[in-house]
């Protein structure tokens, strides 16, 4: 299937446009560039179509398999972000389909529940406040339209979505949502005795519980880029930009990989919303009175993801490093021209496991920079790993006390360690 996508060629898709022309084009141009890289990828691992100028030598034959392989991934690369920029300018008109079915989706609802009990002054003045709730990110949507709309402020710095500013932003909204609410009923209110009671449901003691639910995830939101900013510049977490954000961001490592902190903050906020907005339905004259007890629920649950956001990552860390040794080899010295093998830990940070990002890897031997050289196999690479780094020596490094450092995809550099190369 890979195949038949890298032979594709540049045919037009519906509409008569090139690829890269439309957010379209950017799309078919990316997913044919991945299926090229594939095939080629496969085909290399396979021993198959390498020059006869380099299959006499297998240092000579691995390079060229791995500059191959790096200007294929830079193209996938370049693809992806033409792709990424463009699906963003697209998103923007999709989140208005859900910002206003979700206020005809209130309107139904309504009129249901009006059957028995009757249309009432808060029914209207829930819906001109969902209208003007909409109409306001309707205006930031389109303002924000190139960075996709009403989810361009929940987009972090790594164009990921950001679990601490959904959960925030969800918050807010529905507070927002609640005080204009009140604000309808106060303006369609006739007598003094009702609107005292209107302005006595924005007391403190009615919606504390909410006040306090708000401050947490937005203080949390704010904290966590603050966190996320000093570990980054200090070289004790290493972020990678992804090509575009997705839904799965809010519940997920920057690797894919199911992340518990992420995933109990976003259900008990979610539960914590649920519940406001079901109080909301049944009072709509006073602020939704979370109970304390869920309130707290909160805090900890906050507290939790903030410790996880503190916990997260490391400095990539080099604990030895070894002649690399085939089957049959004898054992000696290490010299130039040999392979060594770093081991350590974090040499590819989450995310970066893309082939772009791998071929980014170096290794600093001496005063030498040597690039990690990708070793295809297939369905993947075994070479750069996470925990394991093959490099051969060059011929450059004079023979002594060599320091090794390992410079990870984003940067950071590992510790030195020291090795003895002999002529």
């Amino acid at each position: 299937m890979a195949v038949q996508e890298a032979r594709q060629g540049q045919d037009s898709h519906g509409g008569g446009c090139r690829c890269g022309d439309c957010p379209h084009g950017a799309r078919q141009g990316h997913r044919r560039a991945v299926a090229a890289f594939l095939a080629k990828r496969d085909e290399l691992a396979a021993g198959t179509g390498l020059p006869p100028a380099v299959a006499h030598s297998a240092g000579a034959s691995r390079q060229w398999i791995s500059d191959e392989l790096t200007q294929s991934a830079q193209a996938v690369a370049d693809r992806g972000r033409e792709e990424g920029a463009a699906w963003l300018a697209g998103l923007w008109p999709r989140t208005l389909y859900v910002v206003w079915g979700a206020a005809g989706l209130l309107l139904l609802v309504q009129l249901l529940t009006a059957l028995g009990a009757g249309w009432t002054a808060a029914r209207t003045a829930g819906l001109v406040a969902a209208a003007l709730a909409g109409a306001l990110l309707t205006g930031a949507a389109y303002w924000h339209r190139a960075r996709g709309g009403v989810l361009a402020p929940l987009i972090g710095e790594d164009n990921r979505l950001s679990t601490s500013r959904a959960v925030a932003g969800v918050v807010v909204l529905l507070s927002v949502y609640a005080v204009l609410v009140l604000a309808g009923e106060l303006a369609a209110a006739s007598g003094p005795a009702h609107r005292d009671a209107l302005i006595d449901g924005l007391e403190l003691a009615a919606g504390a519980g909410l006040l306090t639910v708000l401050a947490v995830v937005c203080a949390v939101a704010v904290l966590v880029r603050r966190v996320v900013g000093l570990r980054v510049t200090g070289q004790r977490l290493q972020k990678v930009r992804a090509a575009r954000p997705r839904a799965a961001d809010l519940l997920t490592d920057d690797s894919g990989r199911g992340s518990f902190t992420d995933t109990q903050y976003v259900a008990v906020c979610a539960a914590a919303v649920i519940w406001a907005g079901a109080r909301l339905a049944r009072r709509p004259d006073q602020l939704p009175d979370l109970p304390w007890g869920l309130a707290v629920l909160v805090v900890v649950s906050a507290a939790t993801y903030l410790a996880g956001k503190y916990a997260e990552g490391g400095r990539p860390v080099i604990l030895s490093v070894v002649r690399a040794r085939e089957a049959g080899d004898l054992d000696a010295p290490i010299r130039t021209g040999d392979d060594i093998e770093i081991r350590g830990a974090g040499f590819v940070p989450p995310g970066a496991g893309g082939a772009d990002q791998l071929a980014r890897v170096a290794v600093r031997i001496g005063p030498v920079h040597v690039h990690v050289p990708l070793v295809p196999v297939a369905g993947g690479f075994t070479n750069p790993a996470d925990a394991l780094l093959t490099v051969p020596v060059p011929v450059d490094v004079e023979p002594g006390r060599v320091e090794v450092q390992v410079i990870t995809a984003t940067g950071v550099e590992t510790n030195r360690c020291t090795i003895d190369v002999t002529d």
